[in-house]
């Protein structure tokens, strides 16, 4: 069973719109989807291995631009939802406070849940919610989704020829 898996997954994964399907995965992933574009990112770069550079690129411009959309949906659910609720609750300097906190270590939560699997949709989202600096967002964002996607490009590439 988990070779007819393997079979299937190589077979998409050089099919001619694979490109496509990880660009849409990376994109979802970062504000809404629950599978990381891993998923289809190393089976990719095994199968094709002088396009790894091109895999991680997409996959990072990919996921930037869905973090971009995570980053709206959290600044839209604040100002629709979010600042009513809490003031009606008298807890609008409550929550003052913690955007205070976490835009004080903004970078490294964007960084570290970029770089890891952390689901980044959870920061790009909060992110939003707490009126982070949108170029402080964006600039990590692609450092950490960059460095993620073409750390694993780069091992998968010197590397991925014994993993098929």
């Amino acid at each position: 069973m988990l070779r007819k898996l393997y079979d299937w997954t190589m077979a998409q994964a050089e099919a001619p719109y694979a490109l496509w399907v990880l660009a849409l995965v990376a994109f979802v992933e970062s504000s809404v989807f629950p599978i990381p574009p891993d998923v289809l990112m190393i089976p990719m770069i095994i199968a094709q291995p002088k396009r790894a550079w091109l895999i991680a690129l997409i996959a990072t411009v990919s996921s930037v631009a869905g973090g971009v959309l995570g980053y709206a949906i959290g600044a839209f659910a604040w100002d629709t939802l979010g600042e009513p609720i809490l003031s009606s609750l008298g807890k609008a300097d409550a929550m003052a406070a913690f955007s205070e906190r976490f835009n004080g270590v903004g970078f490294w939560a964007v960084l570290a849940a970029g770089v890891t699997p952390f689901p980044y949709k959870v920061i790009t989202i909060m992110s939003g919610w707490t009126a982070m600096p949108f170029m402080t967002f964006l600039v990590t964002s692609i450092i950490a989704r960059g460095l993620r996607f073409f750390v694993v490009a780069t091992i998968l590439r010197v590397a991925g020829a014994p993993a098929r």
